[in-house]
């Protein structure tokens, strides 16, 4: 807020606003044709049976920057069109992918697998009952 009011001392109100209002208007442009092209991509590797996760990340980093742009402020614009840009976007999303540690369900299977390459096994169970306890402490 301290650069807005900054920047509106040094050019005046009205074009600062008109500032906002133009990177507001150039970053919805931005989240609509890269959202477009980033669901494209989701629908092509479903199709091909593969686990979209960068691309479903990137759709994620798309709804938070565009939340950013319409936040007044330059550093909240700075940071969304950080989250929009593709050539920006892109590395970054894939560097959070290797470096988290998280499980994604396997596309056609009953198994889930992990990105440090073992599996989990889907099983079920049925609770014991007070009777099955105390018959095992009893043996």
């Amino acid at each position: 807020m301290i650069i807005l009011i900054e920047v509106g001392s040094i050019i005046g109100a009205l074009p600062t606003v008109g500032l906002v209002v133009l990177t507001a208007i150039s970053g919805v442009w931005l989240l609509k044709m890269e959202g477009i092209a980033t669901l494209t991509r989701v629908q092509e590797k479903l199709n091909r049976g593969e686990m979209p996760e960068t691309e479903l990340l990137e759709g994620i980093m798309l709804v938070f920057g565009g939340a950013l742009l319409l936040t007044p402020g330059f550093v909240t614009d700075f940071a969304g069109f950080v989250c929009l840009i593709p050539g920006l976007r892109k590395p970054l999303a894939s560097r959070i992918i290797k470096t988290a540690s998280f499980s994604a369900f396997q596309m056609g299977g009953s198994s889930f697998y992990r990105s440090d390459g073992g599996y989990t096994i889907n099983g079920e169970f049925e609770p014991e009952s007070d009777d099955d306890k105390n018959d095992k402490h009893l043996q």
